[in-house]
């Protein structure tokens, strides 16, 4: 019974979303809505494992799934002022309780307890934006956005709960494991232990300088209680998250077919963390969350540069963060270099399709390998023991747009020493991402 309600819940938003954008044909608009759900199992080959810790991808499971669903409103109440609200839908069992590869290979897969769809918000957010000259421009109607003829150059101010890989961090081929590559690691920044709750989200503000072609961003949010944890605290000194972002979009490029986006970024975050060097110096196996302080940081910095020429696309980033501490919200990667590419389908005519492939490098600081060599563990990995080397992936996948609103996606990676472990491994993995958007 549940599950039909849920799937009339769809269907119904999907009808509604369907003749919002019949109906908008008018310049400016004060409501926008959209909709998506996404399904992605996956599967993994057996591999070698001569031993196993608490936090090991196992050598054998079923196909895991994932699902969520999301309704994407966004009203503008008055001049320059603009609300959001994104109710969600999300369940399903990632590979190993989603344990065991830093980089892990979905997504929209999160390490909450329960398996079965639960609904919750992921984003409620009121922005204002004060105007910095009189350039105008069209933007179209589109997820969180109005349609509207609006300045071109502002200041932002937003609060309220989000993500912050929303508006940080951001690239144009790999940001969005819904319709791009499906890793974390390639999703976002790997090392760029964003401040999030165990879903990605967060409470805070942001503020965003828009002039010309550039952009300058700052954030405070909201930090987990407990590593990757679902209750998110705010204690000026103690637990607090910030971040720090400059970007230019036309530094070579200056037309739509031929243009680059390059971005870098600060963060660091100060949180109830351990320290990987407490817990080595203790007696016995080491064991981080015994050595936790409020006052403790990390901090680290991110950059990425975003190429388009035509219908190839092409993206270089990297990102690190010191790895004293303890990783305390997305995952455990404390430095991590990342390539890729993208064919638009337009090339072989099939305008809506695309073609993607990268590679990622991920690896850890001394203390942290040295934690996990003595058997400690972390929230994500921990295999007892660690024979360490780096964890690198490569990911392909395609995307057919089958009709208007809907993609399937057929995805495969290969995972070099998963958990950083040249004892364990390698690991391929198959998926088929179905989306459906409007």
């Amino acid at each position: 019974m549940k599950r039909f309600s849920i799937l009339i819940l769809i269907v119904t938003v999907l009808q509604m979303a369907a003749r919002a954008q019949q109906a908008d044909s008018a310049v400016n608009k004060k409501f926008s809505l959209h909709f998506q759900s996404t399904a992605i199992p996956q599967y993994h080959f057996d591999f070698t494992s001569p031993y196993q810790g608490n936090n090991s991808l196992l050598p054998h499971e079923p196909v895991r799934a994932s699902l969520t669903a999301t309704i994407f409103a966004a009203f503008k109440f008055a001049p320059h002022s603009y609300i959001v609200f994104n109710p969600e839908l999300a369940g399903g069992k990632g590979l190993s309780k989603t344990l065991g590869i830093a980089g892990f290979p979905n997504g929209e897969i999160y390490r909450v307890g329960n398996p079965k769809p639960q609904p919750y918000i992921g984003r409620l957010y009121i922005e204002h934006r004060f105007p910095l000259s009189k350039k105008k421009e069209q933007v179209d109607n589109d997820v969180n956005q109005v349609r509207e003829y609006t300045n071109k150059e502002y200041i932002s101010v937003l609060a309220g709960k989000f993500s912050l890989t929303d508006f940080f961090g951001s690239s144009i081929i790999t940001h969005d494991p819904r319709s791009q590559f499906f890793n974390w690691s390639l999703m976002g920044h790997g090392a760029w232990d964003y401040p999030a709750n165990t879903r990605g989200y967060t409470f805070g503000a942001v503020v965003q300088a828009v002039f010309k072609s550039w952009a300058l961003r700052y954030a405070n949010t909201f930090v987990p209680t407990e590593a990757n944890g679902m209750n998110l605290q705010w204690k000026p000194g103690k637990a607090i998250g910030m971040v720090w972002e400059v970007e230019n979009t036309r530094i070579f490029y200056k037309d739509s077919a031929h243009n680059a986006d390059i971005r870098g970024g600060i963060f660091w975050n100060k949180a109830h963390m351990g320290s990987y060097a407490d817990a080595i110096a203790a007696p016995g196996t080491p064991d981080v969350t015994a050595s936790r302080m409020y006052g403790r940081d990390k901090w680290g910095y991110y950059a990425s540069y975003d190429q388009a020429v035509g219908s190839f696309h092409y993206y270089l980033k990297g990102s690190w963060n010191d790895g004293n501490n303890e990783t305390w919200a997305f995952t455990e990667i404390d430095q991590s270099l990342s390539a890729g590419i993208q064919l638009d389908g337009d090339i072989w005519k099939r305008k809506d399709d695309k073609l993607g492939l990268a590679y990622v490098s991920n690896g850890l600081s001394e203390l942290h390998r040295t934690y996990l060599t003595k058997g400690g563990y972390g929230f994500l990995i921990g295999d007892g023991q660690l024979n360490y080397g780096k964890e690198q992936i490569v990911e392909l996948y395609y995307s057919l747009n089958l009709f208007k609103h809907l993609f399937i996606s057929p995805d495969y990676q290969f995972v070099l020493h998963p958990a950083y472990n040249k004892d364990r491994g390698p690991v391929s993995i198959v998926s088929a991402r179905l989306h459906v958007e409007f």
